[in-house]
């Protein structure tokens, strides 16, 4: 598997939006692997510990700190480096965050979306375009049964609704500037990833569960559980990285059959409720505990939430290679690497990955 992407991607440009973020220095580090020629744009990190500069990521890529708001920045750097594949990751990611800051997560994540597609516009050569949004695309009713690419788009709150406007604004431009129709004229095409909850090392973002319990047990104190019986598609990160890349080969082979939305995540019977995701990492980790917030005034989380991936399985080739189980265990053996082994990082993260990319 690994050899089939190295001979898709080696020597390709990849012009990579949030190379900085969790996600994307994990794609980043799987790109250099790939012997991919990469310019990141991304703003900084925020911690002197976060996976890229853990990584030495200025050493992967071309980095270009910016914002997607600036797309005077945004459309020179793409169109000086022109790229053979984009992938684009870069967003306000966290769901509480937009409710405090609604403005900042629709500038970022719709704005920044069309000044991305408009610069594309631009690019003169043939450009394959995977653009990340998420599962929390639809509109959820809170039932058990997964979501399908065509069904209804929605969002609660401003991150989810911001990502649904990101889809909008993706299909507007597909039809209006790259119609598959038209391939031919304009040689872009565009393709959609939609994942499901992702853990992995490295992830430190504020009120997200894993560096919640991680930060607890590290600062020896329990974890507080807002939504203990939330059930979400826990995945682990190199699953849809995976399905971005394989996604990015087939689109480039085949851009008219592939210009489309695909869902990646876990089956649909390997789901985990939080309080039982938390009593998993505190007993690989071998230390902490947890208890229940009961204060009733958080915003709004969806309870319930699935994938059905049956899509992704068919047309790409895609399936997931570890269970809800192992993902838990390859991550937070990754935190206590860190914590314990901070010198060997680079080393065992791309372990991981080879790893993975092996099994």
């Amino acid at each position: 598997m690994l050899e089939d992407l190295i001979k898709v991607y080696k020597g390709k440009k990849v012009f990579l939006t949030g190379h900085t973020g969790f996600k994307g220095a994990w794609l980043l580090k799987i790109l250099s692997i790939l012997q991919a020629e990469v310019k990141g744009y991304a703003l900084d990190t925020n911690y002197e510990n976060d996976l890229y500069n853990l990584l030495d990521g200025n050493t992967l890529c071309n980095s270009v700190i910016s914002d997607l708001r600036d797309k005077e920045s945004l459309e020179n750097e793409l169109l000086s480096f022109e790229p053979d594949f984009i992938f684009h990751l870069a967003a306000q990611p966290l769901v509480r965050y937009s409710y405090e800051f609604p403005l900042e997560t629709f500038e970022v994540n719709v704005n920044g979306t069309a000044n991305l597609l408009n610069a594309v516009r631009k690019l003169q050569k043939k450009c394959s375009v995977v653009l990340i949004t998420t599962d929390k695309v639809y509109h959820n009713n809170e039932w058990v049964y997964p979501y399908r690419e065509n069904d209804r788009l929605g969002g609660f709150d401003p991150y989810s609704s911001s990502k649904a406007c990101c889809e909008l604004v993706i299909d507007s431009f597909r039809n209006s500037f790259f119609h598959i129709n038209n391939f031919d004229q304009h040689k872009k095409a565009l393709a959609v990833a939609r994942a499901g909850n992702v853990i992995g090392g490295g992830d430190w973002s504020k009120d997200r569960l894993v560096p919640d319990i991680v930060n607890a047990i590290q600062s020896q104190i329990e974890v507080i559980l807002r939504n203990p019986n939330s059930v979400r598609p826990w995945q682990f990160v190199l699953e849809p990285l995976l399905g971005y890349l394989s996604l990015g080969s087939k689109l480039s082979a085949n851009p008219v059959t592939f210009s489309s939305e695909y869902n990646f995540g876990p089956y649909s019977n390997d789901v985990l409720s939080v309080q039982e995701m938390v009593q998993k990492a505190i007993d690989v980790y071998g230390e902490g505990g947890y208890s229940l917030d009961i204060n009733n005034s958080h915003p709004h989380e969806a309870g319930l939430l699935k994938l059905d991936i049956s899509k992704a399985q068919d047309e790409l080739n895609w399936h997931p290679k570890y269970n809800s189980a192992k993902a838990i265990n390859v991550t937070i053996e990754w935190y206590k690497q860190a914590r314990y082994n901070k010198s060997s990082i680079r080393e065992f993260t791309e372990m991981q990955i080879l790893n993975y990319f092996n099994e």
